[in-house]
């Protein structure tokens, strides 16, 4: 298993502190996560996926693949969403998870429409991230101001 290290630091009872590259893992496989969650994994959202990467990390395109693919290998050995979030909730500060809260928007409307598993999925994270209603509100309308 490719990312059995990693899949054991998430399923650990008592996990540490997942070290910055993880957390970024953790978060291009939730980005995924979304956009299989309507069993359409259309191009579009692998570009969106992709310029995420860039930005938020400040990686050449080719970077930006290499993790996304990553984080297709790790979303499809994952179990469950709950594990993505809490590495990412352990290491990132609020107002960041709210800018997660944001791509996972930016993502789930790159296709050009709202899907109610996505809708799903991404309240549920917004909650395991510990994003209230409001701030969650606001993500998803500067989301769509950018689709």
């Amino acid at each position: 298993m490719i990312f059995k290290d990693f899949l054991d630091k998430l399923l650990a009872p008592a996990p540490s502190i997942l070290p910055d590259e993880d957390a970024r893992l953790a978060l291009t496989a939730l980005l995924v996560r979304l956009a299989r969650s309507d069993n359409v994994y259309s191009d579009s959202e692998r570009d969106r996926i992709d310029r995420i990467l860039r930005s938020r990390f400040a990686l050449d395109a080719g970077a930006a693949q290499i993790l996304r693919e990553q984080g297709e290998g790790l979303e499809a050995e994952a179990p469950d969403t709950v594990r993505f979030t809490r590495a990412i909730k352990e290491v990132v500060p609020y107002e960041e998870r709210t800018g997660v809260v944001e791509t996972l928007w930016e993502v789930a409307l790159s296709d050009g429409k709202r899907d109610v598993e996505e809708d799903a999925l991404i309240r549920l994270a917004a909650n395991l991230l510990g994003v209230n209603d409001v701030d969650s509100a606001m993500a998803r309308k500067r989301a769509e101001a950018h689709a």
